[in-house]
């Protein structure tokens, strides 16, 4: 059985361990939670805590992120150097290409993994698979309901009150929406890594008022051919940056850490 610790307990740490519980991400243990501020944790079947050394010493086979860009740069190497794999939602923050190698660095020494689930987006087989031959262009397109940007750089970009068409608020680079929207766009990073980096990777974002799920499309051409991939995810209610998909993403990896047979990787 694997020993799992979470950063985070949020929306969707709360998901993934509802998953877990419920048996859908194979044979796993949720064993601890990493969390900032204190809680009444009597009653749960695992231990909640704010201490990060009673965390990281629980001997966990994989520590899953789910608390935002901050929190995976401070605890990520610390992850991998305690002798766990660990699991990125954040992904936005290996942008940062120095802190992508440090983790890097980080998992070979401990021979640990690092995986980075396909989360709110489709297709990255495909692109992972293409990529060994020679890839022309990617291009990510999301589209995302006004409830989505608050609090966000669209904020600067249009008034979100009264927008009643859809504003494409960026059109650029896979590194530069990575650290414009790292709440919103986690998918470019992980699209980034799975294909032709940062740098190459083209992307749009548009607010759209007409809509109600979160959207992306990736369109891809090279050797292998082409590729457009188009997903609708429904939003968490509480949360409407993140959808219900990427924590069923998180249990799928975990599924596939733990059975005989493993299909679409």
């Amino acid at each position: 059985m694997l020993k799992v610790g979470i950063i985070g307990y949020g929306t969707l740490g709360k998901s993934i361990i509802e998953l877990i519980q419920t048996q859908q991400a194979g044979n796993v243990d949720v064993k601890t939670v990493l969390i900032r501020s204190a809680i009444e944790s009597s009653s749960y079947p695992f231990t909640i805590t704010t201490d990060e050394n009673v965390f990281f010493n629980q001997n966990l086979d994989i520590i899953i992120e789910a608390a935002g860009h901050k929190a995976l740069k401070l605890y990520g190497e610390k992850a991998l150097s305690s002798g766990s794999s660990l699991m990125i939602l954040s992904s936005g923050a290996l942008a940062d290409i120095d802190f992508y190698e440090k983790l890097q660095i980080a998992a070979k020494e401990s021979n640990k993994q690092i995986f980075i689930p396909s989360a709110a987006i489709a297709g990255l087989d495909r692109i992972a698979a293409g990529v060994l031959g020679e890839i022309e262009e990617i291009t990510l397109i999301t589209r995302k309901p006004t409830k989505s940007w608050y609090g966000t750089f669209a904020e600067e970009k249009v008034d979100l009150e009264t927008i009643v068409e859809p504003c494409c608020i960026f059109d650029g680079v896979a590194v530069e929406a990575a650290r414009l929207f790292p709440e919103n766009v986690n998918v470019a990073a992980t699209l980034s890594i799975a294909g032709i980096g940062f740098e190459k990777t083209k992307v749009q974002v548009y607010v759209d008022p007409s809509i109600q799920s979160n959207i992306h499309t990736i369109k891809a051409k090279g050797f292998f051919g082409q590729v457009e991939i188009s997903v609708q995810n429904v939003p968490f209610k509480q949360n409407p940056k993140s959808s219900p998909i990427t924590a069923m993403s998180v249990a799928k990896v975990l599924k596939n850490l733990t059975t005989s047979v493993v299909v679409g990787i």
